[in-house]
This record gives C-alpha cells, sequence and structure tokens, in this order.
C-alpha cells in the first residue's frame, strides 16, 4: 500500500527548504523547531527515504526534491482553485516561474512574454541559467517552467520542441588579421576566447568539432557573464566566441563581425518543459512561448 503525504508535512519541508533552517521555517509557520523537525522527520518515515541534507542552509536530497517539486505544484493548484471559486487570499496577477537562458532573453524570449493575455493576469519571474541547466531548476522545483536544451522530459513535466537557435564563430576582423592568420584548426584552438561563464561550453565544444572531437579552446579565456557584453567583447576584439546569429547580423553587416568558419554554423535545439498542471496562466505563457519561438527560432 502507497503511503499517503500529510499536507502539513509536505508543507513543512518546502517551508524548511525555503528559508534555509529548520529555525527559520520553524518562525514563518509559527511552529517550535522541534515540531517542525519532527514534521520532516514523520515525512521522511513515512517515505523511507532521507529528504534533507541538515546542512545550513539545507539542501533537499534527490528524493526530497520530488516532494518539494510535489508540494510546488500542490501550492498552484490550490491558489488556482482558490481563485477560480473567488476565494484568492492572494492579490494581482498570478506568479508564473521559468528558467531561461542568458542568450534567448537577450533575443526572443522577452518578446513572447509581450504576447501574454492580459486576462489570466501573470507575473514572471524569470531565472537565468544556461541552457543545458535550466531543467536542473524543473527537477528541483524552482521553476514551474524552463526553456532547455534537454527534450528527455522532467519527471511530472511536459516537454515540446521550440526551434533551433543558431551560433556562428565570429570575431572582429583585426582579431583575425592577429590572430587567425593561417588554417583554423592550427590558429584557433590558441587565439583568445570570450566565454559566458565557466558552465559555456560553446566554444570548446566548436574547437573540438573542428579538431575531430580532441582539443578545446585556448585557456586565455575573458569571462563576459551578460549576453550583451558577450557580443561586444567579441565585437571589440577582445576574443572570438560564439555568437547568437540574430544578435551577429547587424554587427556582420557594419563590419565589425566577420565569420570565422562561414560554413560550420551551431544550432542549439530548445525545448519547452513545463509542469503538468491545468493552469490557466501556465498555459498562456507556453502559447506565447511556443507562438514566439515559431517565428524567431530555426525549424
Amino acid at each position: 500500500m502507497i503511503p499517503e503525504l500529510p499536507l502539513d508535512q509536505v508543507r513543512t519541508l518546502l517551508t524548511v527548504v525555503d528559508e534555509g533552517t529548520f529555525d527559520a521555517a520553524a518562525a514563518a509557520l509559527h511552529l517550535t523547531p522541534s515540531a517542525v523537525s519532527q514534521r520532516v522527520k514523520a515525512l521522511e518515515q513515512r517515505t523511507g527515504r532521507v529528504l534533507l541534507v541538515r546542512t545550513k542552509p539545507v539542501r533537499p536530497t534527490e528524493s526530497g526534491e520530488v516532494v518539494v517539486r510535489f508540494a510546488r505544484q500542490l501550492a498552484r493548484l490550490e491558489r488556482d482553485a482558490y481563485a477560480e471559486l473567488g476565494l484568492s487570499a492572494e492579490e494581482g496577477p498570478t506568479r508564473v516561474s521559468v528558467a531561461v537562458n542568458a542568450d534567448s532573453l537577450a533575443t526572443w524570449f522577452l518578446g513572447a512574454l509581450t504576447r501574454v493575455p492580459r486576462t489570466p493576469g501573470v507575473r514572471f519571474e524569470l531565472h537565468r541559467e544556461d541552457e543545458s541547466r535550466t531543467a536542473m531548476l524543473l527537477r528541483e522545483g524552482l521553476v514551474m517552467a524552463a526553456v532547455t536544451s534537454s527534450p528527455e522530459p522532467v519527471a511530472g513535466c511536459s516537454v515540446r520542441a521550440l526551434g533551433r537557435l543558431r551560433y556562428i564563430a565570429a570575431a572582429h576582423p583585426d582579431f583575425v588579421a592577429r590572430h587567425l592568420d593561417g588554417p583554423l584548426r592550427d590558429t584557433l584552438p590558441h587565439a583568445p576566447v570570450i566565454t559566458f561563464d565557466r558552465s559555456d561550453g560553446h566554444q570548446d565544444a566548436f574547437v573540438r568539432g573542428l579538431l575531430g572531437g580532441r582539443g578545446a579552446a585556448s585557456a586565455v579565456r575573458h569571462a563576459v557573464p551578460t549576453s550583451e557584453g558577450f557580443v561586444e567583447s567579441v565585437a571589440l576584439g577582445l576574443g572570438w566566441g560564439m555568437v547568437p546569429e540574430v544578435q551577429a547580423g547587424p554587427l556582420l553587416r557594419e563590419g565589425r563581425l566577420v565569420p570565422v568558419a562561414p560554413d560550420r554554423p551551431v544550432d542549439v535545439p530548445l525545448y519547452w518543459q513545463q509542469w503538468k498542471l491545468d493552469s490557466p496562466a501556465l498555459a498562456a505563457v507556453a502559447a506565447a512561448v511556443a507562438s514566439a519561438a515559431a517565428e524567431a527560432l530555426r525549424s
């Protein structure tokens, strides 16, 4: 027989994760720390799994992430039900939290949000993360939806293809003359490179593709953690980088950028993953994102 998950215990676990400590959760719930600890322990006994790593702040285990995600989904359904019954205590529009990569934010995603109808009212909470890691925020229950490069649905989520975001290897003309005067496979791995942050693997992947699966970009790396700043750094000649096609276009026409390898564009497939919830606000956002992606991304 499958054990039930008492709602007070589930909500207590979520509060502990959100507040970071048992003491802070106790204050938020108007309980004693002992009572909070007992609820979490009782939930762990019911599930037969350790749900929290007792650090400061606490961290959910893999099993704990499942329960936390369930708790957030339950809270969302509860608020939607109250709203439909006219009993909502939540003032203002519905909050929809989405994880999205920086390049999508800088190019097409914000335009998608302008397409969301005013009814139902929605307020957005965006989390910027690399497209290879946005699904992690879904898995942890921190967001309701994500633009991700993973086609494998997170448990409890649906997935749909959005299209492909094209990147081109580009650099300033003077940079090409200084650093790339010779066969690209010999010069590019040693030329200064721009990266977004330490998790940005686009440049290394391009070099590996150029060299047949081995190697990496230069050790001379300039990390620029904004999409606009990244592109501007490449256009200023600080290094070469993989630039989204839509951002590169005007700079190519102005002569501030030139393609390093015109015949080797890189397409990154993007997907929309979201909780399987009957939420009008989430459905409206999903429809707007799909519509904008169909126009902005390559099929």
